[in-house]
């Protein structure tokens, strides 16, 4: 396509973390849009695992463990320095980590530009660096932290016109910044509702569904209390529950819906490659409120229902799709449930709030091309803009 006619594609460095999924899902979602447009060379970079490991795995256990057991001092950590500056004392701290392995990958590599899907700025961070390479932000969630800010990014990719508001109040350039979506794996652009789906995960076409998604590691509260309250409420609405890469989570809802008289209606899943086929056949979504989770579901024109959302980026994703009329936050399980069972059944409120979402998808982008796509298309661009820059 488009990126055929270079004489060389170029060779990227795409560095993520393993803190949620989202990170590591946008990272593999540009490295296959890349695959899309040739044989890109894609170097990929979980940094934290590859240059401290220890440090890497006792803080994304304590990530975790924050939803279940500490999620205000979570939260109070992520407002306290969503402020902060990249050359403040915290914010130089926090972006020297993985400096030496970034420096490595530079010499070993010679990569024409760094991605990011999380803000670890290691290169920003070296000491007079052998040569400028080009840096490029892919900011995962609907809430601007400051610590994806810093001067040395050339260009920041966002979710919404908001966020590019914010980061043109923080002095970033307008030219630096595209309204692309944030990246998804592919399938979303082509899932549509089609009967052998529904045969597929043994759901019934005719009856409304809602898919629970308990998150990657299966935390969100409460849940088979949940969907079981929602089966005796509703006697028609049936559920995809998925349970992440939590294995206790699924054999738990196997056994108490076993001899449930509902049992019928539900139906549990492992980790899932092809969420999208589940999203294209549901009426409505309740989950986490991760930035790439709440891009799927707009991706899919789903409403979500954000169930006590966890202080931090998540309870900030959700507020502001609330706030566009995307999504409906609550902390009461008995008023969730109520507000997705009213919708599920009022088609007309059920269109305005898909109204709502759709007002959400980036406005730039051909159809046709995904958020993925439209950042891989947009570095190359850009890339073409430098170096013919750098020869004069």
């Amino acid at each position: 396509m488009l990126l055929q006619s270079q004489a060389r594609l170029p060779k990227l460095l795409i560095v993520y973390a393993s803190y949620g999924e989202g990170h590591i899902q946008a990272a593999k979602a540009l490295r296959d849009a890349c695959a899309d447009y040739g044989e890109h060379q894609i170097v990929m970079c979980d940094l934290m695992a590859e240059s401290h490991p220890w440090l890497n795995e006792m803080t994304r256990r304590f990530y975790q463990s924050s939803y279940t057991h500490l999620p205000y001092l979570y939260g109070w950590m992520y407002d306290i320095t969503k402020p902060m500056k990249h050359n403040s004392l915290f914010g130089s701290w926090l972006h020297s980590f993985g400096r030496q392995k970034v420096r490595q990958l530079l010499q070993k590599e010679k990569p024409d530009a760094v991605v990011y899907t999380f803000p670890f700025y290691a290169h920003q961070s070296l000491k007079n660096p052998s040569k400028r390479v080009p840096s490029f932000s892919v900011i995962t969630d609907f809430d601007l932290h400051c610590r994806w800010v810093h001067p040395s990014i050339d260009r920041y990719y966002v979710a919404t016109p908001d966020l590019s508001s914010e980061l043109r109040q923080l002095g970033i350039h307008p030219q630096n910044i595209k309204v692309s979506g944030i990246p998804l794996k592919k399938g979303f652009q082509a899932a549509t509702r089609a009967a052998e789906l529904y045969a597929k995960y043994g759901l019934q076409a005719g009856n409304p569904t809602a898919l629970v998604m308990a998150g990657a590691q299966g935390v969100l509260p409460h849940v088979l209390e949940m969907c079981e309250t929602m089966l005796l409420r509703a006697p028609e609405l049936q559920i995809a529950l998925v349970c992440g890469r939590n294995d206790l989570l699924h054999s738990a809802a196997v056994e108490r819906f076993r001899q449930h008289p509902a049992a019928s209606r539900l139906h549990a899943f492992g980790y899932m490659n092809d969420i999208h086929e589940l999203m294209a056949i549901s009426d409505c979504l309740v989950t986490k409120p991760g930035g790439v989770t709440l891009a799927e579901a707009i991706a899919a024109e789903l409403p979500a229902f954000i169930y006590r959302p966890v202080p931090g980026q998540e309870k900030q994703n959700a507020l502001y799709l609330q706030s566009k009329g995307a999504a409906i936050v609550s902390n009461d399980m008995d008023d969730l449930i109520n507000q997705m069972l009213e919708l599920v059944h009022d088609p007309m409120r059920l269109m305005n709030m898909r109204f709502h979402i759709r007002k959400l998808q980036p406005k730039d982008s051909h159809p046709s091309v995904s958020a993925a796509q439209t950042i891989v298309l947009d570095i190359v661009s850009k890339l073409r803009i430098i170096n013919h820059a750098s020869l004069f």
